[in-house]
């Protein structure tokens, strides 16, 4: 434990944006797990709505740091792939 009150604050502040980032993330999942269902269940005007609230929360995952632009590329053509199969 910190003995230095900037430190102690430090301390505190990355917990909390550690949390936040944690909260952003999991909700990112979450819409993309959405999209995967909705594409199992083969509904495909479904799954362009679903993609479309995915691809906000993709992109603004990357505006935030919580991604990268390559890994924001890549989950979104894996679900235009799997969108297109149906």
């Amino acid at each position: 434990m910190p003995n230095i009150r900037s430190a102690k604050k430090r301390v505190s502040i990355t917990a909390q944006k550690s949390l936040r980032n944690k909260m952003a993330k999991s909700s990112l999942k979450t819409n993309i797990k959405k999209v995967q269902v909705v594409v199992a269940g083969g509904d495909k005007a479904a799954a362009g709505s679903a993609y479309i609230e995915a691809q906000k929360a993709i992109d603004k995952a990357v505006a935030r740091g919580l991604i990268s632009r390559n890994a924001a590329a890549r989950r979104k053509s894996r679900i235009c792939k799997a969108i297109g199969k149906i």
